[in-house]
């Protein structure tokens, strides 16, 4: 029997929360839920990315192991514009986070830092763990997405005319702003807050 309903309760999520991401109806993963039919392929590759098993996991032909108190999220190259996080397929590796992170429904994803925009706080190589939201309070450091490119990372500083992403390496990078017109018709999109940062390389 497939594990989908076992793995949805683990990540927290409803019924309702995992059928909107797959975008089916609930109808169509209660049937999965109980064996009556099969997923289909795109959406076994979209829940093995989001439950971090394999497929195999997922339809119940391998053992999921035994939960270790941890769950396991994707860190990406790049977010292309208008692809749910779960649905991308560069992934470069996996991170784990504490079980109880993802109670309440909230999801993860990390980015690999690139360049020195965000320096010194964050160095080229570093893995920031992202908190999914679309939007964010004035002075978070977030992951956006401006015109239709790959996500930035940036301190998001917000006021009544519209947003200003301001990089932390001042000395070699200017801040943006956006207008409120600009936010909405670009558009620069949040997708994710900072939580934590990961440094795994030493540096002298």
């Amino acid at each position: 029997m497939n594990k989908i309903k076992m793995l949805r309760n683990k990540l927290g999520l409803s019924q309702l929360n995992l059928a909107e991401k797959l975008n089916i109806s609930n109808s169509t993963l209660s049937y999965w839920e109980r064996g009556v039919h099969e997923p289909d392929q795109k959406s076994l590759r979209i829940m093995s990315n989001l439950f971090q098993v394999s497929v195999g996991q997922l339809l119940g032909i391998e053992d999921v192991e035994a939960s270790s108190g941890c769950i396991r999220i994707p860190v990406l190259g790049h977010i292309p514009a208008g692809v749910p996080i779960e649905a991308v397929e560069e992934i470069i590796d996996y991170e784990e986070v504490p079980l109880e992170w993802g109670r309440g429904g909230r999801e993860y994803f990390a980015l690999q830092i690139k360049g020195n925009n965000m320096y010194p706080k964050y160095l080229e190589g570093d893995i920031v763990i992202f908190i999914k939201s679309e939007d964010c309070n004035s002075g978070d450091e977030c992951a956006v997405i401006i015109n239709g490119d790959d996500a930035t990372f940036k301190k998001v500083n917000k006021n009544l005319n519209g947003i200003v992403l301001q990089p932390l390496n001042t000395e070699l990078y200017e801040a943006s702003f956006y207008t409120n017109e600009e936010i909405h018709e670009l558009p620069v999109r949040v997708i994710g807050i900072a939580e934590e940062i990961r440094r795994k390389t030493k540096r002298v």
